[in-house]
């Protein structure tokens, strides 16, 4: 694996020294801020293609297993792959491309961040001072940049696709339910993720003929420039559009879930009712007590037999008012729950709300940033306008702060899932046993690993368990009131009857059906996180 590293370097270092050393010989002396330049753009390249290359190997590395292997030349053997095999080979691919785009994830990070608004800094700085040698090796570092994007890109595109392909086939083979609205709702997402990802695609190659141009002083290098920058605007508008609209869709549920209203006001109502019959269960064992006194008391022959009957009827007494004390608290403990979990969805929205506002803003200035570079290539040059690099920048940190505010957010709860198993353990679970600081710390750096085990998914389970019929463990003693209240809740995250395909009682009866306990949990946490 270290050979082909130093293949890439050795390139990239001889394309820098070559444009160095034909800085040199048409101007005489260069200064030392020049060299830095030259010194940060050559760190780049390399640090992105021994990155890029070491992505690679860990995904090629992921996908070896020697007895899967060996399954598939014993099928061969036998003189073909079976259904199940083929369906396994293409889940091997799914998961090795998977793994292959999250390992590139960071790097794409850094060249946004970081690489693509400092090459456009230089690019500015080159054009106005006429430098031709640091227009060449930021037109090198450029080419490099989107490289990285292009690969990333590229194997986004293919597994969303897959996805899509996947769900569409598991929407049509559940006809109705949870299942049904759970493939049907992503197979919508990753094809307009594969989509979207396409155009990317060839977004970021004109952006790499725009810059092999530039290295080659092309004639119609102006001509790639202006391609690239309405390439990069038409993509950066489609993003911004469709952040928009997803922030549309958050708006709008969490309107509904706000119009279901405070639980403890809905449910004053029926809380009193509960209270009142407590006190009159409980007055009506005081009275039994005070029959039960007065019997004793009496001296005639019938004595033991109302003495009995007395003693029956207060324990009997007793008892309604231990039920009805009860079901008071079990319903007190159910409106905090409903209060808890309406909350949480309401949170959900907005914050998807302000990343998908936050993402599209940037996504937007990048847009105009291309417009500028099209208009700039078309005038008075390649991308010598100020105003086009500075857009690049502000929109590339506005995409930046997102992404890092994502990555740290699910690194914190993956560290949190392994570190305190207890905190978002479904009850009557014991929970795994809590890992090490070091260990959790080791855990929360596998980027490519989605948290099974947290808090959205614990207020999935509360949702389900106050929806859920009286067949369901734990939902028994769930009053009607509470129970619809609960039901309203699961319509204003878009999991009704309508979106499952049911009428209402059938939508009913899966909610009460143990066997759909965990599709219906998977459906409600993918419907919290989603606008």
């Amino acid at each position: 694996m270290s050979t082909p590293i130093r293949r890439t370097s050795t390139r990239h270092a001889a394309v820098l020294t070559s444009a160095q050393q034909r800085r040199e010989g048409s101007r005489t002396g260069s200064t030392s801020a020049r060299s830095t330049e030259h010194a940060l753009l050559a760190m780049q390249s390399r640090a992105g293609n021994r990155a890029t290359t070491a992505a690679v190997q860990r995904a090629r590395d992921t996908a070896r297993d020697p007895a899967r292997d060996t399954e598939r030349d014993r099928a061969v053997e036998n003189g073909g792959v079976s259904a199940g095999a083929k369906k396994n080979y293409r889940d091997r691919i799914a998961a090795l491309l998977d793994r292959f785009k999250k390992n590139l994830e960071p790097i794409d990070t850094f060249i946004k961040g970081f690489q693509t608004p400092t090459n456009a800094a230089f690019t500015q700085q080159a054009a106005v001072s006429a430098n031709e040698g640091l227009k060449h090796s930021t037109a090198a570092s450029g080419t490099s940049a989107a490289s990285g994007n292009l690969l990333t890109e590229a194997a986004g595109t293919v597994v969303s696709g897959m996805d899509a392909y996947k769900n569409m086939k598991d929407a049509k083979k559940h006809e109705t339910g949870a299942n049904h609205h759970t493939a049907k709702k992503r197979a919508k997402t990753k094809g307009a993720d594969a989509v979207v990802g396409a155009a990317n695609s060839g977004s970021y190659s004109a952006a790499i003929a725009k810059e092999v141009t530039k290295v080659q002083k092309a004639a119609d290098a102006a001509v790639a420039s202006e391609a690239s920058g309405i390439a990069s605007a038409s993509i950066g508008a489609i993003k911004g559009m469709r952040s928009a609209f997803r922030v549309g869709g958050a708006a709008r549920k969490y309107k509904e879930v706000k119009n279901l209203g405070d639980p403890h006001l809905v449910h004053a109502g029926s809380l009193a009712r509960l209270n009142q019959s407590r006190e009159q269960a409980g007055w009506a064992a005081a009275e039994a007590y005070v029959a039960l006194d007065a019997y004793w008391a009496h001296d005639g022959p019938e004595r033991l037999e109302l003495v009995s009957e007395a003693i029956d009827a207060a324990w009997e007494a007793m008892g309604e008012a231990r039920d009805a004390g009860e079901s008071l608290q079990h319903a007190e403990k159910d409106v905090e729950k409903l209060s808890t979990v309406q909350g949480y969805a309401k949170k959900k929205q907005l914050t998807k709300m302000g990343k998908e506002t936050v993402s599209g803003g940037g996504e937007s200035t990048k847009a105009a940033a291309g417009i500028v570079t099209a208009v700039a290539a078309g005038t008075v040059g390649l991308a010598s306008n100020p105003v086009g690099w500075g857009l690049a920048g502000a929109g590339a940190g506005l995409v930046l702060g997102v992404t890092m505010y994502k990555a740290l957010r699910a690194a914190t709860k993956r560290y949190e899932e392994v570190h305190h198993p207890e905190r978002w353990a479904p009850k009557g679970e014991t929970p795994a046993e809590a890992a090490s600081r070091k260990e959790s710390l080791k855990h929360a750096l596998k980027f490519w690993k989605k948290v099974s085990k947290g808090e959205r998914q614990a207020m999935a389970r509360e949702i389900y368990a106050l929806a859920a019929g009286p067949a369901i463990s734990g939902s028994g003693r769930t009053t009607a009131e509470m129970r619809e209240s609960a039901r309203s809740l699961l319509i204003a995250l878009k999991s009704g009857p309508a979106k499952h395909k049911l009428e209402p009682e059938a939508w009913v009866e899966t909610l009460n059906d143990p066997a759909k306990t965990g599709d219906w949990i998977q459906e409600i946490a993918e419907q919290l996180a989603s606008g």
